[in-house]
């Protein structure tokens, strides 16, 4: 095409760029009213979409194509769907390739789509250049499925439109697209119940909607539910489930775009409180509004979870057929079609409902077999009613259902089939209620139902050899533990009575004692998973909390427990429970405690509870042992412990006493602090030992020095000497997996004497007025403080419990009151759940005698865990 062929002059009538732009800007305006009035989420995208199409068209009476180019809409543009904030995808098509001038000219075109308002991503090619371009990207490819005409030669995008699907292999198509979905969903965690869940990209959500049209599309089977249905491949009511699915996402979309004024498609938590605002939910005495919305949202994505799957097997189905001659009986109703189990009867579970539970339990016994077929799936998602009161009540389906618990193999995955298709929530309806329950706690990182099945497949771990390195104590103690399987049905109870108000325990135990005797649990059995359920925190409360080296601490919890097989079994529903909260919140360290508990508690439980007496022999005889071992003499040693009293021996045990001693016996009156560090926690983590002189400030001035090296303490042990010095130890973890903790330990060790003694630390200098912005979820959910003090069983000491949301620098925060209030620190718990604190110290001062000193200190101790709400806030 010449030059010349390009129009130059423009019409007086022609708006201007600034006049299009307006138009635009009031045609929105309008259209977003008119949502806010009647709701409707197509209108929306249609007008949203039209208006803008009006304006392009205006645009090129001041910019024209070539004669030989048209102006067309891809990707979600091009489908007709235009969000508040989304890109407007275009692309200019050419029959061929453009001249200098042309070139220069649709370049002042594109620039002035930004004088629009339009956030442009464009493309100018020809037909061979997309062809080309589609065969190297499926991304690309699927965009251009979806070309739709603006402006231009009409006859140039039929043509287009032609080629494109004359080259396209449906087969090809189907598995680059599947490929990319699940390359999709492990970016997202294959799960569709994140925290913060992307609502257009997340597993379940707008884009395996849009996958599942474009793949139909490809194959020839329409392009809209409905064309869907009617070509098989989806039922009536699936298309409908899944029109209302998607019309729920566009508007959820939708609102993100407006509440941000921005292309937004993730659910933070900033926003999620405002979303329900939005949707006028209404909070309830136990829920926040924002976990309503957000239960409602997973229920929709869950929806889609299963759905997709079935289509995508159906699909497969369609474009990769077995033929039924390859199957082969299992039984009088189930085959293996390669591998699939299959069924020849569509109605063979509204026919006999029990076959329900069995399809699930046949799936187990057959290893061979890795999945059902798209038949069998939709036969049972369909007939998913069928379990109801009636199902319940049937003897044959207890026994099916117990049976899938005891199996050796696949009992994870069966129980995640079973919630993906409705059947394990219509079964167990109390869980039902708690199927995409959040949990705001600062450390869930799952839902409810969820992290009960992240429990359970952590427990079948214990029972699997190759994972028996991971955890070799719990591998060893499950495999002598009789009618393990026990096990699971107290993981799938702990948390059932979550978000009903009152003990989740409690009424958990309620529930868990209800299915035990309709399915015929002995007594035996019963007691066991009920006692499990109620008590399933028990124990880490008391390793992380209480002084594991107190023995009436011991004493007191093993009168509880009462037996060595509910010791162990509670000991691994605790590990499979806390590993299951989280991958922030487990750590060596703590397992170590909850090992040391067990330990100590197994021990009391095999005869006499042992007595203060008993335990400071031992210890003294074992410290004794270890530091002969490494040359030390009698006398050097015997030295040193003369400085030490017995509450000392009876906080710390054997080996430490040994490693304390062996660095101090030569210099138990030093002049300068000595700092010691070595590994512990297989590791993972380090123990500081600090002697010094005894000051007031002591600890707070250590936890600033450890909060400034980005160094979590786990525990600490406070101890004055006879002859006023402290002798103090913690454990601490980097906060940074990549820390080197040999160079680390050294440098505490030549750094933090000088510290105290307050000399320049340079390296410290420029983290002094380091800030910490708070976490989305700690702001959008901040922990309410809760501070407790009360006297000790003794007498003599006081419990001080705090609660609040972490921040650096908190725990030197809460020393430097206890400085401020002449209070003494015995020994401190320091626990760390995700973003949420929950740390004990054992405390002794003179003035907390004094009601009215109680109160100032309790006060001053929550105004200082208050920072964080301002922070927050």
């Amino acid at each position: 095409m010449s030059v010349s062929a390009i129009p130059t002059v423009v019409s007086s009538s022609v708006r201007t760029v600034a006049q299009i732009r307006d138009d635009l800007k009031q045609s929105r305006e309008t259209a977003i009213a008119a949502y806010r009035e009647r709701g409707n989420a197509d209108r929306l995208l249609h007008d949203l979409r039209r208006a803008t199409d009006e304006a392009l068209r205006a645009l090129l009476r001041l910019h024209p194509l070539p004669r030989h180019a048209a102006l067309t809409a891809v990707g979600g543009y091009g489908r007709g769907e235009l969000y508040p904030y989304s890109d407007v995808d275009l692309l200019i098509l050419l029959s061929q390739a453009p001249t200098q001038q042309e070139e220069s000219l649709l370049g002042e075109l594109v620039a002035s789509l930004w004088d629009l308002g339009i956030e442009p991503g464009y493309s100018v090619r020809t037909i061979d250049q997309c062809l080309e371009e589609a065969r190297a990207d499926i991304t690309v490819e699927t965009s251009l499925l979806e070309t739709r005409y603006i402006a231009g030669r009409r006859s140039l995008v039929k043509q287009f439109d032609k080629t494109m699907f004359a080259q396209l292999d449906a087969r090809a198509f189907f598995r680059a697209k599947l490929a990319e979905m699940r390359q999709r969903h492990v970016r997202f965690q294959e799960t569709p119940y994140a925290l913060e869940p992307n609502c257009k990209e997340s597993p379940g959500g707008l884009r395996d909607l849009q996958v599942i049209r474009w793949m139909a599309r490809a194959a020839g089977f329409g392009s809209s539910w409905a064309q869907i249905a009617r070509s098989g491949v989806l039922t009536n009511q699936e298309a409908r489930d899944l029109r209302r699915a998607e019309l729920a996402f566009k508007r959820l979309r939708i609102e993100l775009h407006l509440l941000t004024n921005r292309r937004e498609d993730r659910l933070l938590f900033d926003l999620q409180h405002s979303l329900a605002q939005a949707y006028r939910i209404q909070p309830k005495t136990t829920r926040r509004a924002s976990e309503i919305l957000m239960q409602r949202y997973y229920w929709a994505a869950r929806l889609v979870t299963q759905l997709n799957t079935v289509l995508v097997e159906s699909l497969q189905a369609e474009l990769f057929p077995v033929g039924r001659d390859k199957a082969v009986a299992l039984d009088t109703y189930f085959y293996n079609l390669q591998g699939r189990l299959d069924i020849d009867d569509d109605q063979v579970f509204n026919k006999q409902p029990e076959l329900l539970l069995k399809a699930f339990l046949i799936v187990q016994q057959h290893p061979e077999i890795t999945g059902m077929s798209p038949r069998t799936l939709r036969a049972i998602w369909h007939a998913r009613w069928r379990v109801d009161a009636r199902f319940r009540q049937n003897p044959v389906n207890k026994q099916a259902f117990l049976s899938i618990l005891q199996q050796p193999q696949g009992i994870v995955h069966a129980l995640r089939r079973m919630t993906m298709l409705n059947i394990l929530p219509r079964y167990l309806p109390v869980f039902r209620r708690v199927v995409g329950q959040m949990q705001h706690d600062l450390f869930h990182v799952y839902t409810v139902d969820q992290h009960t099945l992240q429990v359970v497949r952590n427990l079948r771990r214990f029972t699997m050899p190759e994972h028996a390195q991971e955890y070799p104590l719990c591998s060893k103690l499950i495999a002598n533990l009789d009618r393990h399987w026990l096990l699971y049905v107290a993981a799938l109870f702990h948390d059932i009575a979550k978000g009903r108000g009152g003990d989740h325990s409690e009424l958990g135990a309620v529930d868990v004692r209800k299915f035990a005797r309709e399915h015929g649990l002995a007594e035996e059995d019963t007691d066991l998973v009920v006692f499990l359920v109620r008590n399933h925190l028990l124990m880490s409360q008391v390793a992380q909390k209480q002084d594991l080296s107190n023995p009436a601490v011991i004493d007191t919890f093993a009168r509880k427990i009462g037996s060595s097989r509910r010791l162990t079994a509670l000991y691994l529903l605790t590990v499979a429970d806390i590993r299951g909260t989280s991958p922030k919140v487990w750590n060596a360290w703590k397992g170590k405690l909850l090992e040391d508990l067990f330990y100590l508690a197994r021990a009391a439980l095999g005869g006499q509870p042992e007595t203060t007496n008993t335990v400071l022999q031992q210890r003294i005889a074992e410290a004794t042992r270890l530091t002969r071992l490494s040359g030390l003499l009698d006398e050097s040693r015997e030295n040193f412990w003369r400085t030490l009293d017995v509450a000392y021996f009876l906080r710390h045990d054997a080996p430490d006493i040994a490693w304390h001693t062996r660095n101090l016996h030569f210099r138990i009156s030093p002049a300068e602090p000595v700092v010691k560090v070595r590994p512990v926690i297989g590791g993972e983590g380090m123990q500081i030992m600090v002697y010094t002189n005894d000051q007031s400030d002591l600890f707070a001035r250590i936890c600033t020095y450890l909060g400034r090296r980005k160094l979590d303490v786990q525990d600490a042990r406070i101890h004055t000497t006879r002859h006023g010095y402290a002798l103090d130890s913690f454990v601490v973890l980097p906060t940074s997996g990549e820390t080197d903790l040999r160079s680390l330990s050294t440098l505490i060790e030549h750094e933090l004497p000088d510290y105290l003694l307050g000399r320049e630390v340079k390296a410290l200098k420029t983290r002094s007025g380091m800030t910490h912005r708070p976490s989305r979820l700690s702001r959008a959910f901040p922990v309410d403080p809760i501070v407790e003090l009360r006297p000790d069983e003794g007498g003599q000491h006081w419990r001080l419990a705090i609660v609040a949301t972490d921040r650096p620098g908190l725990l030197a925060e809460v020393a430097n009151v206890f400085v401020e209030f002449n209070v003494s620190i015995e020994t401190a718990k320091v626990m760390t759940l995700g973003e949420r604190v929950e740390d004990v110290f054992i405390i002794s001062s003179e003035q907390l005698t004094q009601p009215r000193i109680q109160r100032q200190f309790e006060r001053a101790i929550f105004n200082t865990l208050c920072v964080e709400q301002s922070h927050v806030a």
